[in-house]
């Protein structure tokens, strides 16, 4: 790989977390999809499962924050319109917001319906200090699944940016985040 290749593309740890994550929150939006069909135990386990997943995403996404604040991240393609540049910088922006508050979200709800997080038989994580509010915790449910709802589309809309530059521009698109693939200098 060239050196202008190499300076185009992420880095390797930012790729493993890049990854690791988007896996880890489709993994959990189909969990969470899957649970409203069930009922019961059943219900129970899968939104436990839910759960630590999401502080999982939580601990991964701190992680990788610091990660890019130690490593440079690649300039955009040059190629790019500026409505575009724009456009892709505010997404990252809000996938770090819902990448945090979303996991922050739940267990603030589930602190104020008095339930702890199981994380996978390992541990548990307890609720934080802040008593019991069934009526608080519902209202941010509802705004936990409405940005559960905002996070998947704007993944589809990353998802189409990257094939677009990728077939449509043929500026490196997807291959900035994996470690093959013709990256242009």
């Amino acid at each position: 790989m060239t050196d202008t290749a190499t300076a185009r593309r992420y880095s390797t740890g930012a790729m493993i977390f890049h990854w690791v994550i988007a896996i880890a929150v489709i993994v959990n939006w189909r969990i969470v999809e899957s649970a409203e069909q069930l009922e019961g135990a059943a219900r129970g386990a899968a939104m436990g499962n839910h759960m630590a997943l999401g502080i999982t995403i939580l601990a991964l996404t701190i992680g990788r924050l610091l990660w890019r604040w130690t490593h440079p991240v690649p300039p955009l393609p040059s190629d790019l319109a500026r409505w575009e540049a724009i456009l892709a910088r505010t997404v990252h922006i809000i996938f770090y917001v819902l990448l945090i508050g979303l996991p922050l979200g739940g267990w603030i709800a589930n602190s104020l319906a008095g339930r702890e997080i199981d994380m996978f038989g390992l541990f548990t994580i307890a609720p934080l200090p802040l008593g019991e509010n069934e009526d608080a915790a519902k209202s941010i449910f509802g705004l936990h699944a409405t940005g559960g709802s905002i996070f998947i589309y704007l993944i589809a809309l990353h998802i189409l940016g990257a094939l677009k530059h990728t077939f449509f521009d043929r500026n490196g698109g997807i291959f900035r985040m994996l470690p093959f693939g013709k990256v242009p200098g």
